[in-house]
């Protein structure tokens, strides 16, 4: 069985702790260390998980937060995806059915 590894980004927690809450402050930051970003690019690094991340763009992180690339990434092993209970039975008279939806033809 292979283990399958996992990984949280931690750049809004380290932006947050910084006093650094807008993603477009950390732009300029960036380009000061030779990283230019567009806008949206900036705001997917910080609102989203990176698949992939330059080196170079790491150590900007890191010497504009004084931290480590550990700090920035946290690894760990994944946890498994729940199965679905294919044996659960969904009785529609208990939970309840859609109603059925009246058009109006005189409001056109």
């Amino acid at each position: 069985m292979s283990r399958s590894l996992g990984y949280t980004w931690q750049l809004r927690q380290i932006m947050s702790a910084h006093g650094l809450w807008k993603t477009s402050d950390l732009g300029p930051l960036l380009a000061e260390r030779g990283v230019v970003l567009s806008a949206a690019q900036v705001y997917r690094l910080a609102a989203k998980v990176p698949e992939r991340l330059s080196l170079r763009t790491l150590a900007a992180l890191c010497d504009i937060f004084d931290c480590t690339p550990n700090d920035l990434i946290e690894v760990g092993a994944a946890s498994p995806a729940p199965k679905p209970d294919s044996d659960v039975v969904v009785e529609l008279a208990k939970v309840g059915r859609p109603r059925r939806a009246r058009v109006n033809r005189d409001q056109r």
